[in-house]
């Protein structure tokens, strides 16, 4: 961490213009060139043009430590391409035969019910599990785009926020010392946030239903009410879900390694053999009824490599100069590493943060070293659970804020639901979810 300072310290401030280009390419280039960004090769395309001055520059201007930057940040992203594929390629072998009714009610319990299990089998897992059935449930409407907005605000996001295995800055926080079950105490923040999510979609899936109740022919309660026996096709693949779930936390507490968190490379390898092993057990019966492609998995991969490669140099120059921030109190920690997640990846923003209230404190980041910070008392918990929650929650407030969010997009989109462009989801997460992190804030982080 001292290098990675170091490091930022030298860059200048024009190193970011790459990653600022990622993020308007992702936002305008689906708007304004539609047919062009449809192809896999011209998304690869400019990702390696935004990534390719990054990726020659750090070696070239810094030498060993702009290296060991981009190759921390490779194995983060093999780790987490790794952790999505998994757990794509499983749930993707799972198949809800049958039909749901897309009523209000019934798409707020599947929400409630992703936020729950989102905390337990990864904000990915419950999110690549449960939005074919809400798809499929919702078939028969025709604004339903909204629900997969309000389905990526719960269950791809804020409901992992319970145990580390639910998103992955909480997991990186349990690697650096944190205690598994610390993460229990945020049940009121996570409550608060998602019951007021649930609540307002709820009443807003209830206006727009009435509303195409009145303007639809015949009875659309009685269209999205037809439904068959419920049923699960492909249950073997929950073992290997259980699987994904066993070989995380053991890598992180050091199974059969004395220990000493695995190194790296064994955690991705298992966890891609339990996927492919998932893939090659599975009937390809299943995936067709799911509709599975590999469409989504390969459009994330693209895109989130190159965002990986070009905000090496905004991190390190984030982590360089927080300090003249003046990041302090809690609510400082919740909201900086929070608008931050919203577009950089969460993981090491939570982690540039605690670091920052390490120094802050004079605990020096080696080890385990969140474990000495927590015991520092009441200040450090509470700034912790600032930046654990401003991290998790607030990667829902754009598309590329959590990998997930990019997968539900491009499966709802897959299933011909016209999803909103770049910024008109941040409108909804504007509208919806800021008001929301104002009240945490005034209730829990004042």
């Amino acid at each position: 961490m001292a290098d990675a300072a170091a490091l930022g310290a030298l860059l200048p401030h024009w190193s970011v213009l790459p990653f600022a280009g990622m993020l308007l390419a992702i936002a305008l280039l689906p708007l304004a060139f539609p047919r062009f960004w449809a192809h896999d090769r011209n998304r690869a395309l400019v990702s390696a043009a935004f990534s390719l001055p990054v990726l020659l520059y750090l070696p070239i201007a810094h030498g060993a430590a702009g290296t060991h930057a981009l190759v921390e940040k490779g194995a983060e992203y093999v780790s987490f391409l790794a952790l999505l594929a998994s757990l794509y390629l499983i749930t993707g072998g799972i198949h809800v035969r049958g039909s749901l009714s897309g009523t209000p009610l019934l798409n707020t319990t599947l929400l409630g019910l992703g936020a729950l299990l989102a905390s337990w089998i990864g904000t990915t897992g419950a999110s690549v599990l449960l939005i074919r059935p809400l798809l499929r449930a919702n078939a028969p409407r025709e604004r339903k785009a909204h629900i997969v907005v309000f389905f990526i605000f719960c269950v791809s996001n804020c409901g992992g926020l319970l145990t580390p295995l639910g998103d992955p800055p909480l997991f990186l926080g349990f690697l650096k010392g944190v205690p598994f079950e610390w993460t229990f105490r945020l049940w009121k923040e996570w409550l608060l946030v998602n019951g007021l999510l649930l609540v307002i979609f709820n009443l807003w899936d209830q206006v727009v239903f009435d509303r195409e109740e009145r303007e639809r022919p015949g009875s659309q309660l009685e269209e999205v009410q037809r439904h068959e026996p419920l049923g699960i096709e492909g249950s073997h693949n929950f073992a290997f879900l259980l699987g994904v779930v066993a070989v995380i936390y053991s890598a992180g507490r050091g199974v059969g390694h004395g220990g000493v968190p695995w190194h790296f490379g064994v955690q991705e390898l298992a966890m891609l053999g339990l996927g492919l092993g998932s893939w090659f057990t599975t009937d390809a019966r299943i995936h067709e009824r799911n509709h599975f492609s590999l469409a989504p998995i390969r459009e994330v991969a693209i895109l989130f490599a190159g965002i990986f490669a070009t905000m090496a140099p905004a991190l390190l120059l984030l982590n360089a100069h927080a300090e003249s921030f003046g990041i302090r109190e809690p609510w400082h920690f919740f909201w900086a590493s929070g608008l931050l997640s919203s577009f950089l990846d969460n993981a090491p923003t939570y982690l540039t943060f605690a670091a920052t209230a390490c120094g802050q404190s004079g605990v020096a980041l080696e080890g385990r070293y969140l474990a000495q910070y927590l015991a520092q008392g009441p200040h450090a918990v509470a700034t912790l659970a600032a930046i654990a929650c401003g991290s998790v929650f607030m990667g829902a407030n754009s598309y590329i804020g959590n990998g997930p969010n990019f997968m539900v997009k491009a499966i709802a989109e897959d299933r011909g639901v016209r999803m909103p462009s770049f910024f008109g989801y941040m409108a909804y997460s504007g509208a919806v979810l800021i008001p929301i992190f104002l009240l945490t804030t005034l209730l829990y982080f004042r």
